[in-house]
């Protein structure tokens, strides 16, 4: 379903709360709320929220994962093994 086909005036929201939520189990996509004809909130499941948190998550590791690797704070494989051996023995 097109994101532009999920738009709804805030008097919709409160007066269908009930079927917008059962709606859900079966459509994931988020609903864009609007007041006065301008897009205010979006609501969406909790499902699709957690996945997005996640995801946000992941890509902020990635990010700083290459702001270490361009800033030269990383160690080669061979020393981060040869440390590794270490703490075993």
């Amino acid at each position: 379903m097109k994101l532009s086909e999920r738009v709804r005036p805030i008097s919709y929201l409160k007066s269908h709360a009930a079927e917008i939520v059962r709606d859900f189990e079966e459509n994931r996509s988020p609903l864009i709320v609007t007041q006065n004809g301008e897009a205010k909130i979006v609501v969406m499941d909790i499902r699709t929220y957690e996945e997005q948190i996640e995801t946000m998550a992941f890509l902020k590791l990635i990010n700083l994962g290459k702001k270490d690797i361009s800033e030269g704070n990383f160690q080669s494989v061979e020393d981060f093994f040869a440390d590794m051996e270490k703490e075993e023995g």
